[in-house]
């Protein structure tokens, strides 16, 4: 008789030791093998969330980081980092050379609600490449106006999975498991659900959890570099839910460590103590 499959309910706690590990680099490794990863994003105003999402992906191991955004921006992403591929887009248009070239897409951080970001998010929407979809690309994806491609890692906070689910966001918190897993569902995609005892809930019923964290982590551009450091694994050939559970225990680890120092934690902080971690996690060689 066929075997009836009964759901997943046990959760899986995060710890040292049992994490996903990346696999050694040979001595003749080459960037090619480690991805080519654009983040997209970084409207007016919100320039440096883009940033943040091209450096954490950078320091996390992906062999080449593009950043699409503003023209403006420019200038200071090419200060800020020389090492990532600044193109200034003013139109959607102007994308579609750089998607043939990448393996990993990054968008949502600093992306914005107007028709520059929609245009940008409507094609990426049709690259058939592993994706991370956050912030501001989580809510157009809740306004139904874009269709969420397949191999997606989700990143929402609670407000964000609200909306995503059409909840209040005391709701959410009610119930997180059993949001992490209802989104995870709906949208087939591995879902991240942050906050206080981070879930990762993917499709096929697996759930995990991260209790790792720090009050001083309670700072904006978070979540910007968590993004960044999923598609980092993602490029670097992670599958999306073993690569999303190392990236939120390298994250909130980073922020425990860093937070140890007290208040006044920034983004950018976490970035030295993630490469870190990720080193005496999975070792660069053996």
């Amino acid at each position: 008789m066929p075997q009836t499959k009964h759901p997943i309910t046990d959760v899986q706690l995060l710890l040292p030791g049992h994490l996903p590990q990346l696999a050694a680099r040979s001595p003749d490794a080459h960037k090619g093998q480690f991805g080519h990863l654009l983040v997209i994003g970084g409207d007016r105003g919100v320039g440096g969330a883009a940033l943040l999402s091209s450096e954490s992906a950078l320091r996390s191991g992906a062999g080449m980081v593009s950043l699409a955004t503003r023209p403006e921006h420019i200038p200071a992403a090419l200060a800020r980092l020389p090492e990532v591929m600044a193109v200034g887009v003013s139109s959607a248009n102007q994308l579609m050379g750089l998607l043939e070239k990448i393996s990993v897409i990054v968008i949502g951080p600093g992306l914005g609600d107007a028709a520059w970001g929609k245009s940008l998010l409507s094609v990426a929407a049709n690259a058939s490449v592993p994706q991370v979809w956050d912030a501001d690309a989580l809510n157009q994806l809740a306004t139904g106006s874009v269709e969420l491609p397949a191999n997606c890692v989700i990143t929402p906070h609670p407000g964000e999975a609200a909306r995503l689910l059409g909840l209040s966001t005391a709701e959410v918190q009610a119930d997180r498991l059993k949001v992490a897993r209802a989104l995870s569902q709906r949208f087939n995609a591995v879902t991240i659900l942050k906050g206080a005892g981070s879930l990762i809930a993917s499709p096929d019923g697996r759930v995990s959890r991260c209790d790792q964290g720090h009050p001083a982590m309670a700072t904006a551009g978070l979540g910007d570099v968590l993004a960044g450091l999923v598609g980092a694994l993602l490029a670097q050939g992670m599958p999306a839910y073993e690569a999303s559970c190392l990236a939120v225990w390298l994250h909130a680890t980073a922020g425990d460590r860093q937070g140890s120092f007290g208040r006044g934690l920034a983004a950018s902080d976490l970035m030295p103590a993630i490469r870190q971690l990720l080193e005496e996690q999975s070792p660069c060689l053996k």
